[in-house]
């Protein structure tokens, strides 16, 4: 079971790569609490907050193609020299602009987040495409598997870190903390890539007029699976804030999430260390029963419900998503040609973009109005509909050094 770990470890560079590429997203999931924060400080009022959210969204979900093309035709090095000074200069205007002017210039926010969310340096979309240059069979499998689990921490460890800075000091600086991990992580990764002699892409025949990537209809299902995912945890994530602040320990959502995290990494450690076909569909059926499973121990469902049993289904729920997303990143890998798969995950950042501003409004409505079973629902139907898009997902027939992926 070990075995594909010690072969990855193996791979000179890979390491460090995958390393640089989790600390290069440690902010992210920090980033819109620190917003939210400084926002609603300055003007009183979560409505503006969640604009300038939504502009971030926005900016980055609109740019993530154009990103991942850019680094799929020029060298790696350059392109994350220039997002990353960009990021910089507009989170650090963002954090400015609530210390300098009123309160009714507030939309300058929006604007600086919009720029933000289009400079976003693209470590996630050229460490994904960079793991198939170097790993193959099952460190290649596994190293996709490894990446899903660690995200899942850096989603708990984000937040968390950013929370003690508003704490502790205020929004402001929590801001500017996120922007100095974005810049200290894309530089750390551009190194990495460097030393592994990546920086070029790879070569490949471009045509005027070619074919889009969103003209694959497998690539398209696996796109939209995607999507579906992360429309489903976020909503689960809502739910879990809700059902804590209706119960009046706010704390207990970051225990409950803590949970759920962990057992994600559990789960992925253990599907990464195991050889043979990789089954997407079966993933996907998995991660949807443990979705499934909190509706009956929500309320109104379950009056009163109890802690101990929702962290029992989101522990052992939780087991089924770094399998799942893992498995639908190495899809996207495979369906992608050679010197087009940073654009391929760039797509991925759009699409699941679009799934959150889509599904959370509706979940947020159905808290309001029906109850946290109800929002629970709503994640498991998206969850349902991954499923049956992965059904539909086509496998690649694998490189000689590979191993199967079905």
């Amino acid at each position: 079971m070990l075995r594909p770990y010690r072969e990855l470890a193996a791979i000179p560079g890979l390491p460090a790569l995958l390393l640089w590429s989790l600390l290069g997203r440690v902010h992210l999931p920090g980033t819109p609490l620190a917003t939210s924060f400084l926002i609603a400080g300055w003007t009183g009022s979560y409505a503006a907050a969640g604009l300038v959210g939504g502009a971030f969204s926005l900016g980055l979900g609109v740019a993530s193609p154009l990103r991942g093309r850019s680094a799929d035709r020029s060298p790696a090095s350059r392109l994350l020299l220039v997002t990353t000074l960009g990021y910089a200069l507009a989170i650090g205007v963002a954090g400015l602009l609530p210390a300098l002017l009123s309160p009714s210039w507030w939309p300058l926010s929006v604007l600086a987040a919009a720029l933000a969310g289009m400079s976003m340096p693209p470590v996630t979309q050229l460490s994904r495409a960079s793991f198939p240059r170097l790993a193959h069979g099952p460190a290649r499998q596994a190293v996709f598997t490894v990446e899903a689990s660690m995200q899942e921490v850096t989603y708990v460890l984000g937040p968390a870190l950013i929370a003690v800075v508003v704490a502790v000091v205020n929004p402001q600086i929590a801001l500017w903390t996120c922007g100095a991990l974005a810049v200290l992580g894309s530089f750390g990764f551009r190194a990495a890539m460097l030393r592994a002699g990546l920086d070029e892409p790879v070569p490949h025949e471009r045509k005027p007029g070619g074919r889009t990537l969103l003209a694959d209809r497998s690539m398209v299902f696996a796109l939209v699976t995607a999507l579906c995912i992360v429309a489903s945890l976020l909503t689960v994530d809502m739910v879990i804030i809700a059902w804590a602040r209706d119960l009046g320990s706010p704390v207990m959502a970051g225990v409950l999430t803590a949970v759920w995290g962990v057992g994600s990494v559990l789960g992925g450690l253990i599907a990464g260390g195991l050889s043979g076909r990789v089954r997407f569909t079966r993933r996907m059926v998995l991660l949807a029963l443990g979705v499934v499973a909190l509706v009956p121990v929500l309320p109104p469902v379950m009056e009163p419900s109890s802690v101990w049993l929702i962290g029992l289904v989101l522990c052992v729920g939780g087991m089924a998503i770094a399998p799942a997303i893992a498995a639908n990143n190495e899809r996207i890998s495979d369906l992608a040609p050679d010197g087009r798969k940073a654009e391929a995950f760039g797509w991925m950042g759009a699409f699941t973009t679009a799934g959150t501003a889509a599904m959370l409004p509706v979940a947020g409505w159905l808290l309001d109005h029906v109850g946290p079973a109800a929002a629970a629902g709503a994640s498991a139907v998206a969850a349902v509909l991954g499923v049956l898009l992965a059904s539909r997902v086509r496998s690649v027939k694998p490189s000689p050094e590979g191993c199967p992926v079905g």
